[in-house]
Formats: C-alpha cells, structure tokens, sequence
C-alpha cells in the first residue's frame, strides 16, 4: 500500500488543478502562473498575473530575473498540449520549484475562472467543487 500513497503523493506534489491555482494565486504571493505556450496564443488569452515565457526559449538567460523561491505552474492549452510539461521540466533542470496545471487553461474556463488577453474569458460565478 505504500507505494501506491507515495505515487499519490508525488502526483499532488507535481500537479495542482485549477481550483488549486486559483486558491493559490489568491491566498498567496508563493505561487506565479507560467503561460508556456506561443506568444500568439499568451496574446489572445490567458491566465490574469500570469508571466509569459514558451518553453522553448526557457534558458539559464531567460529565466534569470524569475524568484527561485517561487512556485512557478506551468500551463499550456489542455490536454492535447504538452507545452506545459516541456516548460516544467525546464524549469526543474533549471533549478526552479514548479508544478504543472491539470487541463492547462481550457479546464481552468472550465472551471468558471476567467482569463485576461485579446479575446477574454468572462468566467462564472461558481467555483469547482473540487
């Protein structure tokens, strides 16, 4: 049984889903949303107080005005996206703490939270029972 609680365990200690985030990202300045994907996609909508940085221009350079002692969450699209997991792995072997959003940020609209960019998100009232 203990392997199947630490498998668990390092799930949630990799991944948050977007309840999670939301919750994070209000209640705390420990969290920051890293929007992995292509500019174009970062410009037309995304997650409000995210940064922008696609993983394929993540570098020793590039990331070396980012706090280390943040807790950086990556998110692409959803799950037809991999960009998030690219960007996490980056992040890691760069050194930074990070996890990965389940469902990237259509299950984050999914959940009713709004997003910011050219062709915002509106969101709901409710909250993921989650």
């Amino acid at each position: 049984m203990s392997e199947q609680i630490k498998f668990y365990e390092n799930k949630l200690a990799y991944e948050m889903d977007p309840s999670d985030l939301y919750h994070a990202l209000e209640g705390s300045t420990n969290y920051v949303a890293l929007d992995t994907r292509q500019k174009h996609a970062f410009d037309k909508e995304h997650i409000p107080t995210a940064i922008h940085l696609p993983h394929r221009e993540m570098t020793k350079e590039t990331t070396q005005h980012l706090d280390p002692s943040k807790i950086y969450v990556c998110y692409c699209d959803g799950i037809g996206c991999n960009a998030s997991t690219k960007g996490a792995l980056k992040m890691a072997r760069l050194g930074f703490r990070v996890k990965e959003l389940i469902g990237g940020i259509e299950w984050w609209k999914f959940d009713g939270y709004e997003t910011e960019g050219a062709k915002p998100s509106k969101g709901s009232t409710f909250d993921c029972a989650c």
